[in-house]
């Protein structure tokens, strides 16, 4: 059995799975204060965080054909996002995952990096439930899964903040 390429591509955007020496381009972009905003809720993640959740990603990719990708635009090679499932909570549950660098945002390329996303996991991990949350100031990310068909599901406070829960069921 062949396993399916873990390299990605949409019109605008090449996808492949994050390596280490990706750590600092991709850390740089994590702890911009737009981006942070909403993944870390504002925190300033060190960069042996941003290092390890690289290692793990490819723990991941070999074991389970899933984690962190990293996006690049076809025009200029430049970094500018990430997608992929990824685990939160406990007891943990696997969420789609994915943003981009403030100078990215309005165009379109989040809906196209997480459509990209999510058709691997329907396609390729034969995912029949896909669920996502963000936090409710985050329009543009509510906009994106509503967009890629994605049902808000509840609300709920974790960890002292609100929360908005999304699935999408194929």
């Amino acid at each position: 059995m062949t396993s399916a390429p873990l390299e990605l591509e949409t019109p605008r955007l090449r996808l492949r799975p994050f390596r280490p020496e990706d750590v600092p381009a991709l850390h740089t972009l994590w702890t911009d204060a737009d981006v942070r905003r909403f993944l870390w809720d504002g925190e300033i993640i060190p960069l042996e965080q941003t290092a390890a959740i690289v290692d793990e990603s490819e723990r991941l990719f070999s074991t389970e054909r899933r984690g962190l990708w990293g996006a690049w635009t076809r025009a200029d090679d430049a970094l500018c996002g990430f997608g992929g499932f990824w685990t939160f909570r406990d007891p943990p549950e696997l969420e789609l995952l994915y943003g981009l660098g403030r100078a990215y945002w309005g165009q379109g390329l989040a809906t196209e990096l997480a459509a990209a996303v999510v058709e691997y996991g329907i396609r390729q991990l034969h995912m029949r439930e896909i669920r996502a949350s963000t936090d409710p100031p985050n329009e543009a990310s509510v906009r994106v899964l509503e967009r890629l068909g994605f049902t808000l599901e509840r609300r709920a406070v974790v960890g002292g903040r609100a929360t908005l829960f999304f699935s999408l069921h194929d």
